[in-house]
């Protein structure tokens, strides 16, 4: 095992995290954005009216890309394991 596998093993999880992350953070980002701008407009200063909207936003995001979520960390998982050889050696 050399620094140049670890290196590459190292970026592509992180690149998996960011993949796998990505569309819950934008989402949470977009509903937040929404929400702010509808506080600001209408001066309501309810706290729970920030977050219940984005809990259930990321919910249904999660229902949506759930599965393409869990392929992309199974992928993930199965290159590690057919690699093993690599990272025993």
């Amino acid at each position: 095992m050399n620094s140049e596998f670890v290196i590459s093993l190292a970026e592509r999880a992180v690149y998996t995290i960011l993949i796998v992350t990505g569309p819950l953070l934008i989402l949470a980002l977009v509903v937040g954005l929404v929400v702010s701008i509808f506080q600001a407009t209408t001066q309501i200063q309810e706290q729970t009216l920030a977050f219940i909207p984005k809990i259930v936003a990321v919910f249904v995001g999660l229902v949506f890309f759930g599965p393409w979520m869990l392929v992309q960390i199974v992928e993930f998982t199965s290159n590690i394991f057919n690699n093993l050889h690599h990272v025993i050696s």
